[in-house]
């Protein structure tokens, strides 16, 4: 199968090159972000005179199609295409001829990508920021049922003053507030459009990066090219952010494990939320919240690979960035799963 940036070359790429080198098995998630990229992009070359309209709505309704079948099953996701843009810039092709190559006018895959995830992260984020504040709510609806009720509080794990159980929920929950803020921080270092920057020096066409910036809903353009295709602050900045959310969640889930014990017995979790033994029938688990403590050090080690990852690449684009999904994706799913099982 002819590749995108085939043109130099004389021999097919070797299989397991093309299964070492493609993302397609993990990146498909980002064919929302990819199409509707594509369709702002598109729309902006028929404006500016770039392509003919005619192409321009031809190219618009084709990948309208695409993203109707994807969304129904009916998308066959190829490794030999090795990314989301290739398989949908190929389907695109196929279906509606000549006209579907033109999409690839004035834009790289190093901008395309760097578009996806921007994207991908902003509606990540506000999806985290619904699950982080409904939490709070349901630490405030603890703190307020317990207002008087009175446990120890510790230091050294001995116990030390007399505190409310309300008091103790409080302190998690201006944790949380924290999070809150930094994951501010995060949706601001996303909400800048790389798309524009080319492979890494812009390009010649006559585009217009501050419409599409505009229709996807970005608050700005990077005003670096280099920057914009080889930028992942905003990555280590969520993956920062999780790291430190997480961390407080171990911390919440140390202590649930602690008072369901015997030795404490300060609470009995909801049969709902434990699990049992297939041996000892008088026990009750609380491997949710094991499991969240056991999780954060996954979450930790995704911020300490994109980091590692990071440190020595030269600018602009390496292939090395290509590691910056799989950890990323996980992150989110772990978080996400977090903040909904304790909500």
């Amino acid at each position: 199968m002819a590749k995108l940036w085939g043109g130099r070359f004389s021999k097919n790429t070797n299989e397991l090159v093309d299964a070492f080198n493609a993302s397609i098995d993990f990146d498909k998630r980002l064919y929302h972000e990819d199409i509707r990229g594509s369709i702002a992009h598109a729309g902006m070359l028929a404006k500016c005179g770039i392509i003919p309209a005619e192409d321009g709505e031809k190219i618009i309704a084709g990948l309208k199609d695409i993203l109707a079948d994807i969304e129904a099953g009916n998308f066959h996701f190829d490794v030999a295409l090795e990314d989301i843009h290739m398989n949908v810039e190929a389907r695109l092709t196929e279906r509606i001829g000549s006209a579907g190559a033109r999409l690839h006018t004035a834009r790289s895959r190093n901008d395309q990508v760097a578009l996806d995830m921007h994207m991908y992260m902003k509606r990540e984020v506000a999806e985290i920021a619904e699950l982080l504040l409904k939490f709070e709510e349901a630490l405030l609806t603890v703190a307020k049922k317990h207002e008087k009720t009175l446990m120890p509080g510790y230091t050294h794990l001995q116990r030390a003053q007399p505190i409310t159980f309300a008091h103790h929920m409080l302190a998690y929950f201006n944790m949380l507030q924290r999070d809150f803020r930094r994951l501010l921080g995060v949706w601001e270092g996303a909400d800048m459009m790389p798309l524009g920057a080319g492979a890494i020096a812009g390009t010649t066409f006559p585009i217009d990066r501050f419409m599409v910036a505009e229709e996807l809903n970005f608050g700005t353009v990077y005003p670096n090219s280099m920057d914009a295709v080889s930028d992942r602050d905003y990555i280590i900045e969520f993956l920062s952010f999780s790291s430190t959310l997480m961390m407080h969640m171990s911390r919440l889930s140390e202590e649930i494990c602690l008072w369901s014990s015997t030795e404490f017995g300060f609470v009995e979790l909801d049969d709902a939320f434990a699990t049992g033994s297939s041996m000892m029938p008088q026990k009750k688990n609380p491997d949710i919240s094991e499991l969240v403590r056991g999780k954060t050090g996954r979450v930790y080690g995704h911020l300490m690979a994109m980091l590692t990852t990071a440190k020595g690449l030269p600018l602009t684009y390496n292939k090395d960035l290509q590691e910056d999904k799989e950890g990323f994706f996980d992150a989110i799913d772990t978080v996400k799963f977090t903040l909904a099982v304790y909500r």
